[in-house]
């Protein structure tokens, strides 16, 4: 049975200014932090497209049909505007498809989606992620809080199992640390596997007949230690995470 799983998002381009005395100079980069994620549900039997956040204004799928070829869609670390301001929109004021409000209603019919958590997931760095303002905030299991919602613990925080479920079903309950997370609020009708502190840390819902997952910090560094990576169950964790979200 074929798993096929479309991830946008986790890259990004950096731009830095370097002062040598009266001398400057600029230097650019360009990095990817989905590598271990994807390796991880390749070997556990998934078909994943990525699209870096630079293409994904344009790539991203605008019809039901093109999210049709996928049994699971994927955020992580893309802000909303990523994929509602096209420049159609944005700079030529014209009507254009809400992919946002595509993608919520593709989960309802039936599909799988996850959230996964950075500065430009849920809420994110000083606000910018926004998507608690936006049509998807009706498939999410969490509800966003206003502003700036991240928990930076660079001491290290560690996540606590909090419900039995076959997402988590034969993982260890010992969980490596992370370096820091989305805050978020856990709806009434979904469930929460996990907790840090009293903060929601995985959170999974039924929405219609599709169904949604929230993991609020990160699928690599920074807030994904190394040892997260490292952990024994990673690859089982993300495969049994998506193949409950495409009841698979």
């Amino acid at each position: 049975m074929s798993k096929r799983l479309l991830l946008a998002g986790e890259t990004w381009i950096s731009y830095g200014v370097h002062l040598k005395g009266f001398s400057s100079y600029t230097t650019g980069g360009y990095d990817e932090g989905q590598k271990p994620l994807v390796e991880a549900l390749t070997a556990a039997g998934w078909e994943v497209d990525h699209i870096p956040n630079h293409l994904a204004t344009e790539q991203f799928p605008w019809t039901l049909d093109a999210l049709d070829a996928y049994d699971v869609v994927v955020l992580s670390d893309i802000s909303a505007d990523t994929l509602l301001l096209h420049p159609r929109a944005f700079v030529k004021g014209q009507r254009i498809v809400d992919r946002l409000e595509l993608l919520a209603e593709w989960v309802r019919r039936g599909g799988g989606f996850a959230m996964i958590g950075g500065y430009m997931a849920f809420s994110g760095f000083e606000g910018r992620g926004r998507f608690g303002m936006t049509s998807l905030a009706d498939i999410l299991p969490v509800r966003t809080i206003t502003g700036d919602d991240r928990i930076e613990k660079p001491a290290g925080v560690t996540p606590v199992v909090s419900a039995q479920h076959d997402v988590l079903s034969g993982l260890s309950t010992d969980w490596p640390h992370f370096l820091g997370y989305n805050r978020v609020i856990a709806r009434e009708e979904a469930t929460t596997l996990m907790t840090v502190g009293d903060d929601p840390f995985l959170v999974v819902a039924e929405f219609g007949k599709g169904r949604a997952a929230a993991f609020a910090s990160d699928c690599s560094p920074h807030w994904g230690s190394p040892e997260f990576l490292a952990w024994k169950d990673y690859q089982p964790f993300w495969n049994q995470l998506m193949s409950w979200l495409a009841r698979k």
